[in-house]
């Protein structure tokens, strides 16, 4: 059959020739000591070194990616088994390989108070390189939980305050039912703070031998900010998460903070990156913070 690869044509490497939106099925960990299999989808690379060669072979990757991906649960030794059957495939040709997988993740959670259960997905990316400088992975998900305002629940405090002193002037003789009847009122509260819901886009680069865990990634970072978004909510488990931002008043910066403490003294990690986004009710902007794996001495 005619292969149009050797015929004439415009010389150069190129840093990576590939296919991308491959769908396969993939077995992931599940987080309660068994896997779970997800519709991931695939991106499979190599760069093309050969200046003389037209192109690679595409085909060889996709039966590459069918044969090890369904073999294994996902980790990091059967990614860089995979990238080393990448340039193997071509190793004329190539001396750098590179795959990148996007897959939800489902995970069970407890209500907060109630017996019920309902599921969180997750979004996950994860990619893999091999080359001259060895082998690396790196990890990314997104966390979507609630923050308020405190700046905006002390102005409420404020407000709350004003209206005390105006319903129960010093003049009068203040009786413990009367004002606890009035906490309990529209009239009491008058002045509620801004909260809104919120995203931590977390991107991490695994150390050398480091597990491939995506939930303890992102049970770390969700106990770091008190307030990931629930699944099944009885008035209970609203009531809980009602308390719950109340005692996580944070901006941005803080939430930023929180998360950089809690992942700062991980080993698995080499290094993090993390984007916080809060999509505020106030304004039409959103409040934004970065913040990334301090560098110690």
């Amino acid at each position: 059959m005619p292969d149009v690869a050797v015929q004439p044509h415009l010389g150069g490497a190129l840093d990576w020739v590939g296919m991308d939106g491959i769908d396969a099925p993939v077995r992931i960990d599940a987080g309660n000591g068994t896997t779970q299999q997800v519709k991931a989808r695939v991106g499979a690379f190599v760069n093309l070194v050969r200046t003389d060669r037209r192109g690679i072979h595409m085909s060889r990757l996709y039966l590459l990616i069918d044969e090890y991906l369904g073999a294994t649960p996902l980790s990091p030794f059967t990614l860089e088994r995979l990238l080393r059957a990448f340039l193997q495939s071509h190793h004329e040709l190539a001396d750098r390989a590179r795959i990148q997988l996007r897959f939800d993740q489902l995970v069970l959670r407890k209500a907060l108070r109630s017996d019920h259960y309902g599921w969180r997905s997750y979004p996950v990316t994860i990619e893999a390189t091999l080359g001259r400088d060895g082998f690396e992975v790196s990890l990314a998900t997104d966390i979507v939980y609630s923050s308020t305002c405190p700046a905006s629940a002390a102005l409420a405090r404020q407000l709350i305050q004003e209206r005390f002193a105006q319903d129960f002037p010093t003049t009068t003789p203040v009786q413990h039912a009367d004002v606890l009847a009035w906490l309990g009122s529209e009239q009491g509260i008058v002045a509620t703070p801004h909260a809104q819901r919120s995203v931590a886009h977390v991107s991490a680069r695994l150390a050398h031998d480091a597990p491939l865990d995506v939930i303890d990634l992102i049970d770390r970072v969700e106990a770091a900010l008190g307030t990931p978004v629930q699944t099944a909510v009885k008035r209970e488990d609203e009531q809980a998460f009602a308390l719950a931002n109340g005692g996580n008043l944070m901006f941005c910066e803080d939430a930023a903070r929180r998360i950089q403490r809690a992942l700062d003294d991980d080993e698995r990690l080499a290094d993090f990156h993390v984007r916080l986004e809060h999509q505020e009710s106030l304004h039409a902007h959103d409040a934004v913070a970065f913040a990334s794996k301090q560098r110690r001495e």
